[in-house]
This record gives C-alpha cells, sequence and structure tokens, in this order.
C-alpha cells in the first residue's frame, strides 16, 4: 500500500475538497485531498512555522522541502512577493494540489516540482530553506533533508525547522548543529520546536 503522505503516487481514491485558511493575515482558498499531509486543515505545526518565519538578510529564493498541497511555500510567496519560492514534495497528487492552489490565490512568485528530498532541486543557492518534515519516512530521510539543506544554503542562509519533541527534535537539533555548528530554538508550543540555523 502506497497510502503515505510521502509515497509518490498515493493509491488512496481521489476525493477532492476545499475550505479556506487565514495565515500571516491573508485568506487563502486551499483545494487539498485524500493521500496528502494534513488535508482537512493547516496543521499546527506548519501554522507555527508560518508565523514565525523570518526572511534573513540574504537575497535569493526561498524553498519549501515537503510542500504538501502548498501552506507553508504559498503563505511565504504570498508575503514576500520580490522572492521566488520553489516548492518541491514527493508526492506528485500533493504537487499538483500546489500548483492549483497557486492558481486560485493568485500567486505567481512560485515554482513547483518533483524532488525526493532534495535529489531534483537542480538550479540555485537559496536564502531560507523551510520544512515541516517528513516524520514518517524515517529519521534517516529527515536527516539527509538537513545535510543537503546545508548544500544548498547561501552564505548567511537559514534553515528553518518545525518538528515535534516526541518525534525527534532532540536528535534534529543534534543533527543541525553538527552541520551549521549551532541552532536556535525560535519557539516552543504545544510540544512544537520552530528550529533555526545559519549558514555561516
Amino acid at each position: 500500500m502506497t497510502n503515505h503522505y510521502y509515497s509518490r503516487t498515493p493509491d488512496v481514491e481521489s476525493k477532492p475538497f476545499q475550505w479556506e485558511f487565514t495565515l500571516r493575515n491573508h485568506r487563502f482558498l486551499f483545494k487539498a485531498d485524500q493521500g496528502v499531509f494534513s488535508k482537512k486543515e493547516v496543521d499546527f505545526g506548519s501554522r507555527l512555522l508560518i508565523e514565525m518565519f523570518e526572511l534573513p538578510e540574504v537575497e535569493g529564493p526561498i524553498l519549501d522541502v515537503g510542500c504538501g498541497y502548498g501552506p507553508i511555500g504559498l503563505s511565504l510567496a504570498k508575503s514576500y512577493r520580490d522572492r521566488t519560492v520553489h516548492m518541491v514534495d514527493v508526492n506528485l497528487r500533493a504537487l499538483q494540489l500546489a500548483e492549483e492552489n497557486a492558481r486560485l490565490n493568485h500567486i505567481t512568485n512560485v515554482k513547483v516540482y518533483e524532488s525526493d528530498r532534495l535529489d531534483g532541486v537542480k538550479d540555485g543557492i537559496f536564502a531560507a530553506i523551510v520544512t515541516n518534515p517528513p516524520i514518517r519516512a524515517g529519521k534517516k530521510v529527515v536527516h539527509e533533508i538537513f545535510e543537503q539543506s546545508f548544500e544548498h544554503l547561501a552564505k548567511g542562509g537559514e534553515l528553518w525547522v518545525v518538528i515535534q519533541k516526541k518525534q525527534g527534535a532532540p536528535s534534529a537539533m543534534e543533527k543541525i548543529e553538527q552541520l551549521f555548528g549551532t541552532v536556535e530554538i525560535v519557539e516552543k508550543k504545544k510540544g512544537y520546536y520552530i528550529l533555526k540555523a545559519k549558514k555561516r
């Protein structure tokens, strides 16, 4: 069975539906479906990451790794119109929804494409990389996202991660610190950590 949201082609039946949500003081219309992460509402972790994110001072695009149907990437694209936001996921159904949601919300400064971790990210060094990583895909996958993010960040660029304490925040912090030299806890709420690391 490939019903996981981190499967390339979920085999659960498609039953799309739409709903509205406010993020960063912007009203969004989202189309979601079965077989994608947090399909009925923007999950608390993603909302916290969206709320806490601040743009680094360095120039360049933003990358949303594991974008799902698009709430993180699209809300940042709407807030930072002068930046291009790359949105990647391994789930083809999620990518189709992300593209549709960009159109529904008249957001044009995005590039949506398939990538397993950051393997499909060919062009560009990023000012910021944001991720609500696919915890259920396993620690190895999550840590590879951190490693590849370090390689794809500009000097002074920042990695922003949301992760639950019970789902591996301590080991994530250890891994990020190993890569970046330091990691900052920006916020802790309801068991979720917002982590930030700057590439020196």
